[in-house]
């Protein structure tokens, strides 16, 4: 009977043991967790409600209360225009925005990628500026790469004086539609256009009109990170070929000449009078 209950009560110490250990091993494992998930934290910093859609949105689409949630974002690294109130992002419940440029799931929602409240997706022009449409074709149009938000240098080709000339006359200069398309995202692959519609001053709306009428008009597409200002000589026939330069000769006008003696007197000139 004692020897039963020595083995029970050995069992019993080792059973206990075997808890405390593993006890022990699990509060250790959650206090490393929880010093990890602190450092975490730490790192992060202080963490702010922002919006974020729910589901895919495309150019044009609305956006409603109904698209968006809420998560947590680390306040030092908060995108600008990004929207943490939802007074600021839906001040009227039935004047939406309008998407500007394709947002993914979980996207944060930025005040770039949308309209104002009540201010459908569409062309887009800047106060004092104006929108002018460039013919162009495969060409002339860079092949179809150019898209809304590009810049484009253009080139105008006509009747100088020695020749066909072209120049460049206007610098970097904004597109903001292709055909009848504002959509800043458009297909990743190449669309020949017809026209591409530009965001420029009025008095290079006159120079582009005019050009334009004169002649023929070539974009030449800028880097996306491209700062340089182009600075191009207008290039003639005579350039390309290599030839010299035609130098004007002027002739002398002539003189008549009356010759009278009167005894020792010498021949006096006349300049001609017709």
């Amino acid at each position: 009977m004692r020897l039963i209950f020595s083995l029970v009560l050995v069992l019993g110490l080792a059973l206990a043991g075997g808890a405390v250990y593993l006890a022990q091993g699990y509060i250790s494992q959650t206090q490393v967790a929880l010093e990890r998930e602190r450092a975490v934290r730490a790192k992060l910093g202080p963490m702010v409600e922002v919006f974020v859609t729910n589901k895919p949105l495309k150019y044009g689409d609305p956006l409603t209360a109904n698209d968006v949630q809420r998560i947590y974002w680390p306040k030092s690294a908060l995108p600008d225009s990004i929207f943490t109130d939802e007074a600021a992002l839906f001040p009227e419940a039935n004047k939406p925005r309008y998407v500007l440029r394709q947002m993914e799931k979980f996207e944060p929602v930025l005040g770039v990628k949308m309209t104002e409240p009540g201010v459908e997706a569409g062309l887009r022009v800047a106060s004092g500026m104006r929108a002018f449409a460039i013919k162009v074709d495969v060409a002339s149009g860079v092949s179809g790469f150019v898209q809304p938000g590009d810049r484009v240098d253009v080139y105008w080709t006509g009747a100088g004086a020695a020749g066909d000339t072209t120049r460049l006359i206007e610098t970097t200069v904004p597109i903001i539609a292709v055909d009848q398309t504002a959509n800043a995202d458009l297909a990743s692959s190449a669309t020949i256009a017809r026209t591409v519609t530009v965001e420029v001053t009025p008095q290079q709306v006159a120079r582009l009109a005019q050009a334009q009428a004169s002649g023929r008009l070539m974009l030449s597409l800028v880097g996306k990170n491209d700062t340089t200002v182009a600075d191009a000589t207008p290039v003639d026939t005579r350039n390309l070929t290599g030839e010299p330069e035609a130098v004007a000769t002027k002739e002398e006008a002539p003189t008549c000449v009356i010759r009278t003696r009167r005894g020792a007197e010498l021949a006096e000139s006349i300049p001609c009078t017709n």
